[in-house]
């Protein structure tokens, strides 16, 4: 497979030199109602090249939960699109989703991990903990995915094979939404099957969710997101900090990189910083936001969505330099790659 054409997204500087660039790509598309091909309101890099969205795809697959008869509170649904932080609430929330089950932990079939927040990470080591399936950020969602094997009589033994009932429905649905078919399958690093797609494709699967009527399973797993963001993160946390400053938005990140934003208007955005870096995300990502007049939006805590920014960069304590957004917009609009697999 052909390498992405990525561009530079990101630059820190030095008293004035730039001494590192990130790579990557991204796209903000219109609202997309049943077309595919939404209007985009900018791009750069290579928007169509297929990627691994990883924990972004969690909204996407709590959709997939919905629609096979999973009911939660709010916060546990959050909870079951979230990479949380390994906090008590999230521990014990994903204890409380196996229990409504008649499920225990046992159940539980993601890898082991110690909470992935660095405060809720030293606390736990400090208490004498390891790693367990619980503490791990996607215990949300394994908690709930056996949760539904139990109710439509499914096993719940094996239920991450990408041939069991339940991951066979996750992938039509992310289907479904992206607009697109898996370009690769893989497994991601909990062990759930990972479908590569394009950032186009993701960026209108969160357009869609964003924008979403509240009774559907689209809208009740953001409005469940909006309403609990510390249960999507943790306290702390850039992807709470963005819902809580922006009413309407919807953010989920991933490793390697990624930043998926959808907008109450039914905008989506998806960004992937080539080299896996995660300092480039938020810089990138405000500067989107920025582009797109977010930040005058009525409502929107402005100097709190600023300051997601980094810290500047040092030199004998001092600031000398800053990571910042590069001049990506510059870069022209790419169409649709007519040879990628789209569904209607």
């Amino acid at each position: 497979m052909p390498l992405p054409h990525h561009v530079p997204l990101a630059e820190q500087t030095r008293d004035g030199l730039v001494e590192s660039i990130h790579y990557g790509s991204l796209i903000a598309l219109g609202p997309a109602g049943e077309n595919p091909d939404s209007p985009v309101k900018l791009s750069a890099g290579d928007p169509d090249a297929p990627f691994y969205p990883r924990s972004s795809l969690k909204p996407l697959q709590a959709v997939a939960l919905l629609r096979a008869g999973l009911t939660l509170g709010q916060d546990l649904l959050a909870l079951t699109a979230a990479s949380h932080s390994g906090a008590a609430m999230h521990q014990d929330g994903t204890r409380r989703i196996l229990e409504l089950h008649g499920l225990d932990e046992t159940a539980l079939a993601n890898s082991t991990d110690l909470p992935y927040g660095v405060a809720e990470r030293e606390a736990w080591l400090r208490a004498g903990n390891g790693p367990t399936q619980v503490a791990q950020n996607c215990s949300g969602k394994h908690a709930s995915m056996a949760a539904v094997c139990t109710i439509n009589g499914w096993p719940v033994e094996g239920y991450l094979h990408p041939e069991h009932p339940l991951q066979v429905l996750v992938r039509e649905t992310v289907t479904e939404l992206t607009g697109e078919g898996p370009a690769v399958v893989s497994t991601d690093g909990c062990g759930t099957p990972l479908f590569a797609h394009s950032l186009r494709g993701m960026a209108r699967a969160y357009g869609l969710l964003a924008s979403a009527a509240p009774e559907t399973p689209e809208g009740q797993v953001a409005h469940a997101m909006r309403a609990f963001p510390e249960m999507v993160a943790g306290e702390g946390r850039d992807v709470t900090a963005m819902m809580r400053a922006v009413p309407g938005l919807l953010a989920k990140d991933g490793f390697e990189g990624l930043q998926l934003i959808g907008l109450a208007d039914g905008t989506g955005i998806a960004i992937k910083i080539s080299d896996g870096g995660d300092r480039a995300r938020l810089p990138v990502t405000v500067r989107v936001l920025a582009e797109l007049g977010v930040f005058n939006e009525p409502g929107v805590d402005a100097g709190a969505l600023a300051s997601l920014d980094i810290p500047p960069v040092l030199g004998g304590g001092k600031p000398v330099g800053v990571l910042r957004a590069a001049d990506f917009l510059s870069e022209p609009v790419p169409a649709p790659a007519a040879d990628f697999q789209t569904t209607n």
